[in-house]
């Protein structure tokens, strides 16, 4: 998916004023998923309990994460 300076250059990317998106009708001080966009068409991803901890991925995996949800590669069975 992504190569591993693409990923090191993305963790080294400052976040700090990156806007947080929740799904539509979630508030921020309830638990949630929120995700940020960020430049190249990566994303940043983490959990309202848990902001500190952020995951990102390349525009790559994200779009792969995304069909593959979208898809039903992820559904319980």
């Amino acid at each position: 998916m992504g190569s591993a300076q693409e990923k090191d250059e993305l963790y080294a990317l400052d976040i700090s004023g990156v806007e947080w998106h929740g799904a539509p009708g979630t508030s921020p001080d309830e638990e949630r998923v929120e995700i940020a966009y960020l430049p190249g068409g990566a994303v940043a991803m983490r959990s309202s309990l848990d902001p500190e901890t952020v995951l990102r991925y390349t525009e790559a995996e994200w779009r792969a994460f995304v069909l593959g949800a979208r898809d039903g590669e992820f559904d319980l069975k």
